[in-house]
């Protein structure tokens, strides 16, 4: 049976190769019907993992999935139910029959621009295009979920190359998407006819890339997902899935019950280190991210005593290891000593949870801000004095993606 399952996916390997080489999809489509009898979605991932290993491109491969999907197509089981209401998976899935509405919306607006004459004569329809412009962006959260929760998972299991293509996949979308808002927000500064021209393309795009991408996410990734990662993996997924939040159009019946866990804890924490919700840190490791914010932190804990100060390269105010066990109104002129116990009054009442103030200091603009901190269980907790130069970032214009060589 193992042998049977090897020789079927060297077979589907080959048929990969194939189309590389250029082969007619049409004249491969039997062959593929045949292998597929015996291969999972994980076996498919795990091809194109290996194809990659092996030399060939992520962009290569991205294209051959637009081939063998086409190929597939007769074959796989579209829009199978592959998990039930409340799961990650499943919430996905609606999103994706959602979002493929709003692009055929989106080509019918388009028809109807295209055939009337002028802007007076769709004043209805530019509304309806709007609306569905806006659900677009909303999209954006679906994205992200996959993104910083479902892939590493993923790849936490083995599976690392199918979700880097779905992400090549996703900034794509995002460049089809962002053309269509400028088409949209820039539609008076051209000609009708222009505009026109421009929505139909942005809507063929939009449509054609969401419909192959959806289905290699719900035929492939998603169920390949379902088969490498754990029952309790799942319910983490789904509490992450929550604190970032859903699209506006994400329907209730898809989310179902929040489901309530306690965060997992990783294996692979060092002995000695430091355990937060969101990962672990050495001792070390903590002191050295502290130390390189581009920013001076001081805590002052719930007794009003200074408890620690970081040592950033860029000290704005001075800090000695002294003034630990100080009270932080002993380390301020008397004249300001009641503003600090108004802050920290406040503070403890809850009555502000920031304060904030900006000086000019030796030519430079200094941003301090005072911060509560509290914890769930054990109230308030101190205060966090955060000190910052923000003259350069003041001057901050336009946009720099490139890296400075």
């Amino acid at each position: 049976m193992a042998e049977a399952k090897k020789d079927k996916k060297a077979e589907l390997k080959r048929l990969f190769q194939e189309l590389d080489q250029g082969a007619d999809p049409a004249a491969v489509k039997e062959k593929f019907k045949d292998v597929l009898q015996g291969v999972t979605a994980v076996d498919v991932a795990l091809v194109e993992q290996e194809l990659i290993n092996e030399g060939m491109s992520r962009e290569k491969i991205q294209e051959l999935c637009d081939v063998h999907i086409a190929v597939m197509q007769e074959v796989l089981e579209k829009g199978a139910m592959l998990a039930p209401p409340g799961h990650p998976v499943h919430i996905l899935m609606e999103e994706h029959k959602l979002m493929l509405n709003f692009a055929g919306e989106l080509n019918n607006v388009a028809s109807k621009v295209k055939e009337a004459k002028n802007f007076d004569a769709i004043r209805g329809v530019m509304e309806q295009l709007e609306h569905i412009v806006k659900h677009f962006k909303e999209s954006e959260s679906h994205y992200l979920r996959e993104e910083n929760v479902l892939f590493p998972y993923l790849e936490k299991h083995g599976v690392t190359q199918p979700p880097a293509i779905m992400w090549m996949e996703h900034d794509k979308i995002r460049e089809i998407k962002k053309g269509l808002y400028r088409v949209v927000e820039t539609c008076q500064d051209v000609p009708f006819k222009e505009f026109a021209q421009e929505l139909e393309a942005s809507a063929l795009a939009l449509v054609e890339m969401l419909n192959g991408h959806f289905y290699k996410e719900n035929n492939i990734l998603f169920p390949t997902a379902l088969q490498v990662i754990p029952e309790g993996e799942w319910k983490d997924i789904r509490r992450q899935f929550d604190e970032m939040g859903y699209c506006c159009f994400t329907p209730d019946t898809a989310v179902g019950k929040v489901i309530a866990t306690e965060t997992a804890k990783s294996a692979a924490t060092a002995e000695g280190a430091v355990t937060f919700e969101t990962g672990s840190l050495s001792p070390l490791e903590v002191e050295a991210i502290f130390n390189n914010l581009p920013l001076d932190i001081t805590f002052v804990d719930k007794d009003d005593r200074v408890r620690y100060f970081s040592q950033s390269s860029e000290r704005i105010f001075p800090r000695t290891k002294a003034v630990i066990g100080r009270t932080v109104q002993q380390c301020h002129p008397q004249k300001s000593v009641h503003v600090v116990n108004q802050i920290l009054d406040d503070f403890r009442s809850g009555k502000r949870n920031m304060a904030q103030f900006w000086i000019n200091l030796k030519g430079r603009l200094v941003y301090i801000r005072y911060f509560a901190v509290h914890d769930s269980k054990s109230g308030y907790l101190g205060c966090l004095e955060v000190t910052q130069d923000i003259t350069d970032i003041k001057k901050i214009e336009g946009e720099k993606r490139l890296l400075d060589s």
